[in-house]
């Protein structure tokens, strides 16, 4: 499912128009992503959780040429599933 899914299935199930639902997507994306850029836990009880990992810069390789490079520290956003969702998903 993509985000013109979830819009259609939104617009759909709660009798609301594509600009609306569009909108409702919008902001929700927009506050979790907000929220991961501070630093904060996103968790939806039963499906996931969002949460930001640092790591600290190291030395790493190229792997054409061999020579050492330096990576700088850097923060990735990860995803943890429910576990109500992973017995929803393996039934």
């Amino acid at each position: 499912m993509n985000k013109l899914e979830l819009v259609s299935t939104l617009k759909n199930r709660a009798g609301i128009s594509k600009t609306d639902a569009a909108k409702i997507v919008q902001i929700f994306f927009d506050s979790m992503a907000d929220a991961l850029a501070e630093g904060e836990r996103v968790e939806i009880r039963g499906l996931c959780s969002f949460f930001v990992k640092e790591y600290k810069s190291y030395t790493g390789r190229n792997p054409k040429t061999g020579e050492p490079v330096k990576i700088s520290p850097k923060k990735l956003p990860f995803f943890k599933c429910g576990k109500e969702l992973k017995e929803r998903v393996d039934y």
